[in-house]
């Protein structure tokens, strides 16, 4: 499926999967909110719900976030930017994974507590965000927000935790799931990563010697800066004058890794560097696999653009079948677009992914794409392609089938959902209305990652959580009725 390629119902709501949240910190840098602005926008393909950026002059924390994409939350004319122009800041882009789509649950989140002012910035999922919530609430806490990011606020604030050696490695040992974290203090950013590392951070370093920390390492490229090195799982990095220093709130070594390796092939950006390789030249080496596993007499290779389009030149160059362009996807139409009619929600699809006729008319083709999750968006491209005269189409999809959902920070449909839950290949086949149908073994995509096969979380094709979780887990856990009805009646009087 093209990153940014959506499924919607009659309702408007999307089904397949979703980008996650993009983070990015600098110290130390007179245009550090404008370079913030700049590494969100490299960043914007992990999120485009909402957008924020605080900073602060070292003693006083400003912040302005808003839902929308970077360019229409910071939009161009607006003096927005350089209110909050300051040497020290920190930015999110988010697409929901706990809590709904509304402003109250953008990012940075911005608090005040007994040591003064802190923002926060998180790319995963707290699957105890509820018990704790629950937990905090029952002694006093008032919430202002379903997001699950709330809840490290309130866990850094408690009085017992202040008097801890280091208050942010107890509160983040109270954690479980997925969670990369950016802290802005007033005169300090501190930053850190799971034990399991599942999602990516890493730290880089510009020519005049401020520090980052951001998602991907192209947000680094966007702004001129040099890769450093990977936050590591278990690890705080801390920013300010005297640098960049570091510790571990769990003894490194004690626990495996579980890298999310959806990362590799979905959401990152050709260009980044994460989990210690280049996406691009990880998805080639998945396509040249899937080639080995799965081959077929065809024409020409085409991707779906954009995330297929590596692993599509992976498996032209290991098949020896010409590689082409036979589906352009349109930039200006976004996830957004949403309509209450079929025949409109069927042109909009259209509209996103144009066949090139030239290129697929008459041809035996291979489709090549990175996952395929609901398939009913990858059924209608299927469809469009016979409609513009491809004779045969050839399924080929870079990982293995998607079987389980997701609670580390992927916003997956639930297991009913799925298309390859309950059915077998030649059923998946039928359903995508296709020639043939080829998924990469989970032994195959293991096998072209650079670490260990342990190192990787596998979850949503093998069903093995190395967290365990709650099976009642959702994304609207910690939803209330009465901020439903408040926030809907507010809507309603305005």
């Amino acid at each position: 499926m093209s990153e940014h390629d959506s499924e919607f119902d009659g309702c408007g709501c999307s089904f397949e999967k979703k980008e996650e949240c993009g983070l990015f910190g600098i110290f130390g840098d007179p245009d550090a909110v404008q370079k913030t602005y700049f590494g969100l926008h490299s960043l914007q393909h992990r999120g485009q719900e909402a957008a924020g950026i605080a900073s602060s002059d070292g003693q006083f924390i400003q912040c302005y976030k808003n839902m929308g994409t970077v360019a229409r939350v910071f939009r161009s004319g607006s003096d927005v930017l350089e209110k909050l122009a300051n040497p020290i800041a920190i930015g999110h882009v988010r697409y929901s994974t706990t809590g709904s789509s509304k402003a109250v649950n953008s990012q940075p989140l911005l608090a005040e507590y007994c040591r003064g002012q802190v923002a926060v910035a998180h790319n995963g999922n707290l699957i105890n965000a509820g018990l704790l919530r629950d937990e905090y609430e029952a002694y006093g806490s008032i919430f202002k927000s379903t997001s699950d990011t709330e809840i490290i606020v309130h866990l850094l604030a408690k009085p017992t935790h202040q008097n801890k050696p280091d208050p942010l490695g107890h509160v983040l040992n109270h954690l479980q799931g997925a969670y990369s974290l950016i802290f802005l203090f007033a005169d300090h950013i501190e930053a850190a990563r799971d034990p399991y590392g599942i999602r990516p951070l890493c730290i880089g370093r510009t020519d005049a010697g401020a520090y980052i920390v951001a998602s991907e390492t192209c947000a680094l490229d966007t702004i001129g800066a040099k890769f450093v090195r990977e936050v590591e799982p278990g690890e705080i990095v801390r920013l300010d004058k005297k640098g960049l220093s570091s510790r571990f709130f769990v003894r490194k070594g004690d626990i495996t890794p579980a890298h999310c390796i959806f990362e590799h092939v979905y959401f990152a950006k050709q260009n980044s560097r994460i989990f210690g390789e280049n996406v691009h030249e990880l998805r080639k080496k998945l396509g040249r696999q899937l080639a080995k596993e799965h081959p077929v007499k065809a024409d020409v290779v085409i991707p779906v653009p954009d995330s297929g389009t590596s692993a599509a030149i992976g498996y032209a160059n290991e098949s020896g079948i010409p590689f082409d362009m036979g589906m352009v996807r349109s930039h200006y139409i976004g996830r957004t677009f949403i309509s209450p009619e079929q025949e409109l929600r069927e042109l909009a699809v259209k509209l996103k992914l144009a066949i090139v006729n030239e290129v697929v008319a008459g041809k035996r083709i291979v489709v090549v794409d990175d996952s395929i999750v609901r398939g009913t968006t990858t059924r209608g491209k299927i469809r469009n392609l016979r409609a513009a005269g491809a004779k045969e189409i050839h399924m080929r999809v870079s990982c293995p089938p998607i079987r389980f959902p997701c609670y580390y920070g992927v916003d997956f449909p639930t297991k009913e959902e799925l298309l390859a839950n309950g059915r077998s290949l030649d059923q998946i086949r039928e359903f995508l209305e296709v020639d043939s149908v080829g998924y990469l073994s989970l032994e195959g995509m293991l096998a072209a990652a650079a670490l260990p096969a342990d190192y990787y979380c596998t979850a949503c094709w093998s069903g093995k959580y190395r967290i365990p979780i709650d099976v009642a887990l959702n994304k609207f856990a910690m939803e209330r009725y009465q901020m439903y009805m408040f926030e809907d009646f507010t809507a309603a009087y305005e």
